[in-house]
């Protein structure tokens, strides 16, 4: 579903908006000329476009930008909105050396419909989960450079959790975790003939998690999947910063290899890369179990979120990697 048009600013509203932002709020710089609006394929959580604009001083500009619409996504904590989002990049990723796609403006706004964020267009590239041209190759490399990113990216951000300019950014807790869990056996109710470990997979209690909350954290993406990644050649781009916080870096590892989709020798490269990249004298002991934790917590994560989510028919297989993933340790 593309972003339906009158959740987009007006024109008017649209060109006074990027020359207040693009011009650094003087507009007497001159002002920016919208040339083209475009939709994305998808809509995605909120309202966005592709603008293409003319600089006062001739320059071209192609912008992804994201807007509030009106419209809010929290689930149940986990996902913040644009204001959030916009935090996000200006309060952090902006200090990242070389991270893209760089946001050039973002405004929180006062009202609900206000927020928006303004990021560089990324041309001629591609999502990692949509490769289809040399797919056999390419697909995997981005893959195992994803890993690699990620793993660099959770060692160097551990270190900047006492930070205050962080201090807004969510935190993964008992409480958290465990909200996913009740609602995840409380959706599944018509599923539990068909799936009878689940009671004994609740009566497990807190268990599950507590990997989890005994890691040292980092901050993290929160949702790590290959359609958030860009891919323009050989470089990659990481999108949708409003899921991120302050949690167990494995998370974001179990998400990129998460699915029924990837071939083995995929999961198994993504491993290697994230620990030689995180850890380069080898994981730490007790990796596989909170691995393991971790994709107990996306599959509650996922069937917690909506009561049709839990029954839906393209979600079952959640549940035969759940049963698993809890055995493996020792749950159930």
């Amino acid at each position: 579903m593309k972003t339906p048009r009158d959740l987009l600013p007006s024109l008017p509203t649209l060109r006074a908006r990027l020359t207040a932002a693009l011009m650094n709020g003087n507009p007497a710089r001159g002002k920016v000329e919208v040339l083209e609006r475009k939709l994305p394929p998808f809509m995605c959580t909120f309202p966005n476009e592709i603008v293409t604009c003319r600089l006062p001083s001739g320059r071209r500009r192609r912008l992804f930008i994201k807007y509030g619409g009106g419209l809010s996504h929290d689930s149940f904590g986990h996902r913040g909105d644009v204001p959030y989002e916009a935090q996000v990049y200006q309060s952090f990723l902006r200090s990242l050396p070389d991270f893209r796609p760089r946001c050039l403006a973002a405004h929180t706004g006062t009202k609900i419909d206000e927020p928006w964020i303004v990021l560089e267009y990324i041309n001629d590239s591609v999502r990692v989960s949509d490769l289809t041209y040399k797919r056999a190759l390419r697909q995997p490399l981005a893959m195992n450079e994803a890993a690699r990113w990620l793993g660099r990216f959770h060692s160097t951000q551990q270190h900047r959790l006492a930070e205050p300019t962080l201090s807004f950014l969510k935190r993964y807790d008992a409480d958290y975790y465990r909200g996913w869990a009740l609602r995840t056996f409380e959706f599944a109710g018509p599923l539990r003939d068909r799936f009878p470990w689940l009671a004994q997979l609740e009566s497990s209690g807190d268990h599950w998690f507590a990997a989890l909350v005994e890691t040292p954290p980092t901050i993290i993406h929160g949702e790590f999947y290959a359609k958030n990644l860009l891919l323009r050649r050989k470089e990659l781009f990481m999108l949708d910063w409003e899921s991120a916080a302050v949690g167990t870096g494995e998370i974001d590892l179990a998400a990129l290899i998460e699915g029924p989709h990837w071939a083995k020798g995929i999961v198994r490269g993504c491993q290697r890369a994230y620990i030689r990249a995180r850890w380069p004298e080898g994981a730490p002991p007790g990796f596989e179990r909170t691995m393991d934790a971790a994709r107990i917590y996306l599959h509650f994560r996922w069937l917690g979120e909506r009561p049709d989510w839990a029954t839906r028919a393209k979600t079952m297989w959640r549940y035969e990697d759940l049963h698993q993933a809890a055995k493996r340790a020792g749950l159930i």
